[in-house]
């Protein structure tokens, strides 16, 4: 059964676009550098979904309950005051490394961070691989 009411869609809309009207300098130039570390970490090419989230490949999940639908296999938003990256199905094995990123915050499948200068970048990277690989031994992963 295919949830119709998923809000988080992929778009056509330009994701280059969406990153150079990021008003905040600061989160602008953040969110450049996180496209062209997300593009090198993934191999792919990113892919608005919604109206603010920009994904990495894509993934289709089913839960026990039968809710299904498609989500970013990886990606980032950059908010008002914060960026967020996504990692499914979350952070909740990840201790070890969170404990290496700098400061940080962090809900379920999304870790907040000020700006890039409060983390360690490789430790980034490096959450994003191991938040792709979690993930693809649960769900078929593909390219967006």
């Amino acid at each position: 059964m295919a949830d119709a009411d998923n809000k988080t869609k992929p778009t056509d809309a330009d994701v280059r676009a969406f990153l150079e009207a990021i008003e905040h300098p600061v989160r602008r130039a953040d969110a450049l550098v996180l496209d062209t570390m997300f593009r090198r970490v993934t191999g792919w090419q990113p892919r608005m979904w919604g109206p603010s989230i920009i994904g990495y490949g894509q993934y289709h999940y089913t839960y026990a309950s039968g809710r299904e639908g498609d989500g970013p296999a990886t990606g980032f938003s950059a908010q008002k005051v914060r960026l967020s990256l996504y990692i499914m199905p979350g952070y909740q094995d990840f201790g070890s490394i969170l404990d290496r990123l700098g400061k940080h915050k962090k809900a379920k499948a999304c870790l907040y961070i000020n700006t890039l200068a409060d983390v360690d970048m490789a430790v980034v990277e490096e959450i994003v691989r191991a938040g792709l690989d979690d993930l693809a031994a649960r769900w078929p992963v593909k390219a967006s």
